[in-house]
């Protein structure tokens, strides 16, 4: 007990961060005390070089081609023989006795009045100066004499590669720090080279610490997460020129720790991902905190996400405890470690495209801290929008959702609607994409556009819910939007909500119902849903779980509520999460014993249901996008008869048909 009390007393009076300062402080510290050159030089082969990083400028020793060459099969030829040929007088030439192949030798000397056989690749022959086509001749054999009848004149150098005028000899054909592909090989074996210098990869190693951590593979504790961000990490450290290795994950054990810390320093570059805070649990930072040479030299930056980040460095080394979030670590990652390990790599800086965008709606920020926010982007009729995707620095998805981030000054606030802003990219340019979709999520709808990507088509989604989708669709920031709105005064789905400007495409219909455990005894003899219903709002410490403000479930909820006469608010009311998968979720770990989700997703989690009604899906467009070849695409596959048979085994039904 008294154990218990110590471990609750050392997490209430957790410290805070050393000193929090500016990501360009941080970053200046942090560089001073490396020694940002490559690490050395190694020798590999040609079939090992590729993605490697050139030590040093590579000079041609032969001259590519190496000999005069033929671009084309014809016939070697002295241009001045060919003079004043054309269709209705041909000059006429006789044929040498040799048939020039690729890699054949010329024996004979091509006298005037005479031409050689050559095709494509060959080595052209002394005495000749052009190639003539084969199909601007006719070979003629007369009596035992064959002689070429040439129909169009050729200029000298016609057709003919000459040596050295791919490359030449002593020309440098690549330099240092160029990063190999495949092209920058194809140059290499082309001068004959088998191997070549580059710099050595910096080494590094992963480290995840944490009890609640577990291994991607292992059952799934509760309150315990997959390690995502080792590899993430992995993916990350290879992209910048360095060899990363993963030494597993630690517990939250001081001893432990140190061990492991200690056989990461024989690597060049140590990563551990979490502990970076000064909680109870929070131990890495404890570890890299022994370091005085120098050691720790920032502790808390201003930044968001990020703000717990660890740079230190020790025997020359950078030893860096990112934030264990996801997000806040791949950002962090990106900021400071980057650029260091692309230094010791050889590599240059990365640059990345900027371009400017509109955001849809009034983003906060905190002031005092470079907030960072990761968008998604879309062509509108009115330029880009940038959405924020918004789902927190604990989310493993928002990176490969994201097209690029906005950079939120430190002295900014609000972004109020409509504001200019300029977007990094993540990738060097924004791919564009043949159907926007936003609105409410549904596992049907994945299945639809998935079927539409299987037929080559390009699909960006985004999940902002039934109002948010209706909305993009006013503006015009997507093509399609999913949604489930009910109208309480008219008892109808999504057609009340819809005014002139837009079109309704009717979709499927969902079974919202009554979920809750099976072995929940309090159920166990209801058969009927409000029959439930009422038994959970009368029934003390029956906790519910909500859904947002504004979804279509919400809206059920709530005039289930007042039918029943309960003007109340049921314990739960305000735990309101965004998503049927979040509340079947709760119920079936037990933070919740009652919810109302669609029948799909709750069976998927195991849970009982009692079906309430059945709720329209269906889609939104503009008017004038009626006629997209892509919605006209999206009509015809919702009424094809296999993808109906299809969403019908998911348990939706009523395809395309009407209230």
């Amino acid at each position: 007990m008294e154990a218990t009390l110590n471990s609750v007393e050392q997490a209430a009076r957790q410290q805070q961060f050393l000193k929090v300062i500016s990501r360009e402080e941080a970053t200046e510290r942090f560089q001073a005390a490396l020694r940002l050159s490559p690490l050395g030089r190694e020798t590999v082969s040609l079939d090992d070089c590729h993605g490697r990083v050139l030590a040093g400028d590579v000079a041609s020793p032969i001259d590519v081609p190496g000999f005069d060459r033929s671009n084309v099969d014809g016939f070697a030829v002295r241009a001045e023989d060919t003079r004043g040929a054309m269709e209705e007088s041909p000059r006429s030439l006789r044929l040498n006795e040799e048939s020039l192949l690729p890699g054949v030798a010329p024996q004979l000397f091509v006298a005037s009045g005479t031409a050689t056989p050559i095709s494509t690749g060959g080595m052209l022959p002394r005495g000749t100066d052009a190639v003539l086509m084969i199909e601007d001749s006719d070979f003629v054999e007369s009596g035992g004499d064959r002689h070429l009848e040439v129909r169009k004149s050729v200029s000298a150098g016609q057709f003919i590669s000459f040596a050295g005028s791919d490359i030449a000899k002593g020309e440098t054909v690549l330099w240092a720090g160029t990063k190999l592909s495949s092209r920058e090989i194809s140059v290499l074996a082309a001068i004959g080279q088998t191997e070549v210098s580059v710099y050595r990869r910096p080494r590094v190693a992963i480290l995840s610490t944490g009890d609640e951590v577990v291994s991607p593979g292992e059952p799934l504790p509760p309150g315990c997460v997959y390690d995502s961000n080792a590899a993430i990490l992995s993916a990350a450290v290879r992209e910048c020129g360095g060899s990363p290795t993963v030494l597993g994950r630690v517990k939250d054990n001081l001893d432990e720790l140190s061990a492991k810390v200690q056989e990461a320093l024989s690597y060049d570059v140590i990563l551990l991902s979490g502990g970076t805070s000064k909680g109870a649990g929070d131990l890495s930072y404890r570890v890299v905190q022994q370091f005085t040479d120098p050691g720790i030299v920032a502790h808390g930056v201003a930044l968001k996400p990020g703000k717990p980040i660890c740079l230190a460095v020790t025997q020359g080394k950078p030893v860096v405890i990112l934030p264990g979030f996801p997000t806040s670590a791949i950002f962090t990652y990106h900021e400071f470690v980057a650029p260091v390990i692309r230094a010791i790599a050889g590599m240059p800086l990365e640059r990345r495209e900027s371009i400017p965008a509109k955001v849809p709606q009034r983003i906060h920020s905190d002031k005092g801290r470079t907030e960072y926010s990761l968008v998604r982007l879309f062509e509108t009729p009115n330029g880009v929008t940038a959405f924020p995707l918004g789902k927190g620095s604990g989310s493993v998805t928002t990176f490969s959702q994201a097209d690029g981030f906005i950079t939120i000054p430190q002295t900014t606030e609000i972004l109020d609607a409509g504001t200019t802003i300029d977007v990094t990219l993540l990738d060097r340019q924004l791919t564009p994409v043949d159907l926007v979709v936003m609105g409410s999520h549904c596992i049907g709808l994945d299945s639809l556009l998935a079927e539409l990507r299987r037929r080559g088509r390009s699909v960006s989604t985004m999940h902002i819910g039934s109002q948010g989708g209706l909305n993009a669709v006013k503006r015009g920031e997507c093509h399609l939007a999913g949604i489930h709105l009910l109208d309480p005064e008219t008892d109808q789905y999504n057609a009340p909500f819809l005014d002139e400007s837009l079109h309704l495409i009717r979709g499927y219909q969902r079974m919202q119902s009554f979920v809750f455990r099976p072995d929940d005894e309090r159920f166990a003899e209801i058969t009927a849903a409000k029959a439930a219903l009422q038994r959970a709002l009368s029934t003390p410490d029956c906790v519910m779980v909500n859904r947002n403000p504004g979804s279509g479930t919400r809206l059920l909820t709530d005039q289930l509520f007042k039918e029943l006469g309960n003007s109340g608010q049921p314990d739960g009311y305000a735990n309101q999460v965004k998503s049927h998968n979040a509340v079947a979720a709760a119920l079936a770990q037990g933070r919740a014993d009652w919810g109302i989700a669609i029948e799909t997703v709750a069976r998927s989690y195991g849970l009982a249901t009692l079906p309430l009604r059945a709720e329209h899906y269906d889609f939104v467009v503009r008017e004038e996008q009626c006629d997209h070849p892509l919605i006209r695409e999206f009509q015809c596959l919702l009424q094809e008869p296999s993808i109906r048979e299809h969403l019908a085994a998911m348990g939706f039904s009523g395809v395309g048909e009407g209230d």
